[in-house]
């Protein structure tokens, strides 16, 4: 049985995560963490039954609440700043961490590294959990190794409540279109058009397009399009709910709690991509 902290089990992905560890038989949520309803039980927050009665637990004594509750793994969809000082700490107790939150700095997965490799606790961190999505991050990959001639631009839209753009999810795209074509995706990504004159570099290996669009409760739509002469090709993946990253979430923690090799483990390595 897997010994479960989650963090941010109040908000949308948290809480449908909690859910689905409450109705698997494999997990045994043993803490839940918030910033917000102290005191108020997961069983009511999430309208399952709860056999353990766990409820929020104020973060700000997470140290506290590991010593006592010990959990072997961790799982966190909150927001970066929270998610940096969460992971740490758990990473500093061997816990092994599995991490949807995006918009992390180079220097918490830095640090994230070394404690992971100090105190033999992997973990695992995608963008997006979902088992699409990382079909489509390899199809892409494999695509645009045939069409490097031609211009990629990618297209991401969520609700209007998202905080960050682009996406975590368009960014990984763009990265992985980058690197399949040799290219540095720092250098060669441009987000977004402006009126007036733009300069233009033409062909995917001077210019990858990425845009954003918020609106209304749009869960996720990603679309990477291909365009060359004459023709092009689109491809895209929708998000109907958000159970499909949950869903994903559940495969990660079942699959970090076995992990042999310390290191961040991407969600293709879970899904044998």
């Amino acid at each position: 049985m897997i010994r479960l902290l989650i963090f941010g089990p109040t908000g949308s992905m948290g809480k449908l995560i909690s859910k689905l560890a409450l109705e698997d038989e494999e997990i045994n949520i043993v803490a839940a963490c918030d910033v917000i309803k102290i005191g108020e039980e997961l069983a009511y927050i999430t309208g399952i039954n709860d056999p353990n009665n766990i409820k929020i637990s104020d973060v700000k004594n997470l140290q506290e609440i590991i010593s006592q509750t010990k959990p072997d793994v961790a799982i966190d969809f909150t927001v970066a700043s929270a998610a940096e000082k969460n992971c740490v700490i758990c990473a500093e107790n061997g816990i092994r961490c599995v991490i949807g939150t995006t918009a992390l700095s180079q220097d918490f997965f830095d640090k994230l590294g070394s404690l992971i490799e100090k105190n033999h606790s992997p973990a695992v961190f995608s963008p997006n959990m979902a088992t699409g999505v990382n079909v489509l991050f390899k199809v892409a990959s494999l695509l645009t190794s045939y069409l490097a001639e031609w211009d990629i631009e990618v297209i991401e839209t969520h609700h209007h409540r998202k905080v960050d753009a682009p996406s975590g999810t368009a960014l990984k795209i763009g990265q992985n279109i980058s690197e399949a074509l040799g290219s540095d995706f720092e250098k060669i990504a441009k987000f977004g058009r402006q009126r007036g004159p733009n300069k233009r570099n033409v062909g995917a290996k001077e210019e990858i397009g990425i845009h954003s669009i918020r609106g209304g409760d749009i869960v996720g739509d990603h679309i990477i399009l291909y365009a060359g002469p004459g023709e092009r090709i689109e491809l895209k993946h929708q998000a109907h709910s958000r159970e499909c990253f949950a869903s994903g979430s559940i495969k990660a923690i079942k699959f970090v709690a076995d992990a042999k090799e310390d290191k961040i483990y991407s969600m293709s390595e879970v899904l044998c991509l």
